[in-house]
């Protein structure tokens, strides 16, 4: 099987220079992994990652050659990245897993793309292609990808005994590329129900990782309820519920709202998110901000006003799934209208007659009657 001409990565000049000039000193050079699934699946890939039976040496040194510039970025593994123009690309040299002990490898370079393939995790990403386009397919993996089945490779146990992530990247995967009608593949199940105590082996940047990558599915919401039912979700995060992912979904659709996991997070709740999932300075601000405020009476046009139109909207999505309510569309237009408001009075239309707390009571109480008017409240009104 060859893949269409037209998929981008196949047109890449530096991609196809890179390959050229290792084939050319005799190796192999062979696209692997994302760029190669998403093409069968018709999706856009945005990383180009090549391996070889070339190693980190032999790579460098083929490179230097043609005038392409190296960085040992994870050479350890055998990976480098070669920067063509401003381009980068990975180039990783083909492995054989030593041993694994869940969360570290011990590798050995190897000659045989088969090799290579048994040491990955799924079979939809065991998938090589030449740079004419040929598919290389060491597993027989390709009939996973085209129906869109998350497999383990081989045995599903001894692959999550290898990296206790994989746990977390079955689910993160079935939630970005499984066909829904196939369900769920239960060796897969059995083999993580029988292996939670692992999770306890990963770092929370680890989790968090996966968990935020996980969450910016178009539709995570059945892998997440899976996640629930087979005790991964409350072993990462105690307290979490899966129950109102769904009717969150619904809502962001109703407001035409992009996946954000931060918003996806907060209606899964638990306790200690932030540190659980060592979440960033902003995101950790962004959901604590919005579980206080969906538990406020504040309406939708004045959170349009404090807090922005996107806060705003997150809320209204987040209450309509918390509350089990019908979404309200008329609360977006009033929260774009608040959005847009400017409050028409100013401190020193209230000076030298008021100053210092005084000053700012009166403020406060003016703005407060302004908003409750819907903002229809003029200045001359206001101050009159």
């Amino acid at each position: 099987m060859k893949l269409p001409a037209d998929v981008p990565w196949l047109n890449d000049a530096g991609a196809l220079a890179l390959c050229s000039t290792l084939e050319s000193a005799g190796f192999q050079a062979l696209f692997v992994g994302g760029c190669v699934r998403n093409a069968v699946m018709g999706i856009a890939a945005s990383d180009i990652d090549i391996a070889t039976d070339a190693t980190p040496d032999e790579v460098q040194k083929v490179c230097k050659a043609a005038g392409f510039k190296t960085i040992p970025t994870g050479i350890d593994h055998g990976t480098l990245t070669v920067v063509i123009g401003s381009e980068p690309y990975e180039v990783t040299t083909f492995r054989n897993d030593v041993t694994t002990n869940g969360r570290h490898a011990v590798v050995a370079f190897s000659t045989h793309v088969v090799e290579d393939a048994r040491r990955r995790d799924f079979t939809m990403n065991a998938l090589y292609a030449r740079s004419d386009g040929t598919l290389v397919d060491p597993l027989g993996g390709l009939p996973d990808a085209l129906a869109r089945r998350v497999i383990f490779i081989n045995d599903a146990a001894a692959r999550i005994r290898e990296d206790y992530l994989r746990i977390l990247r079955f689910f993160r995967f079935s939630a970005w590329y499984a066909d829904p009608v196939h369900g769920f593949d239960a060796d897969a199940l059995a083999a993580i129900a029988e292996h939670l105590d692992g999770l306890a082996q990963l770092s929370a940047e680890r989790v968090g990782s996966e968990m935020t990558k996980l969450l910016g599915a178009p539709d995570p919401a059945p892998a997440v309820a899976v996640m629930e039912r087979v005790g991964v979700l409350p072993r990462l995060l105690c307290g979490a519920q899966a129950r109102w992912l769904a009717p969150l979904i619904h809502a962001e659709s109703m407001l035409d709202l992009s996946p954000d996991p931060m918003r996806r997070l907060v209606v899964l709740g638990g306790e200690d998110v932030a540190e659980r999932l060592r979440l960033s300075k902003a995101d950790a601000r962004k959901t604590q901000l919005l579980g206080e405020l969906v538990g406020t009476a504040v309406g939708a046009a004045e959170l349009g006003y404090r807090y922005g139109l996107a806060t705003a909207l997150d809320v209204i999505a987040l209450r309509a799934a918390l509350f089990e309510t019908p979404l309200n569309k008329g609360d977006a237009a009033a929260a774009t209208r608040g959005s847009a408001a400017k409050f028409p009075v100013a401190a020193h239309d209230l000076m030298p007659a008021l100053h210092g707390p005084a000053l700012g009571a009166k403020l406060k109480e003016l703005e407060t009657r302004w908003i409750a008017s819907g903002f229809i409240l003029t200045r001359a009104q206001l101050l009159g």
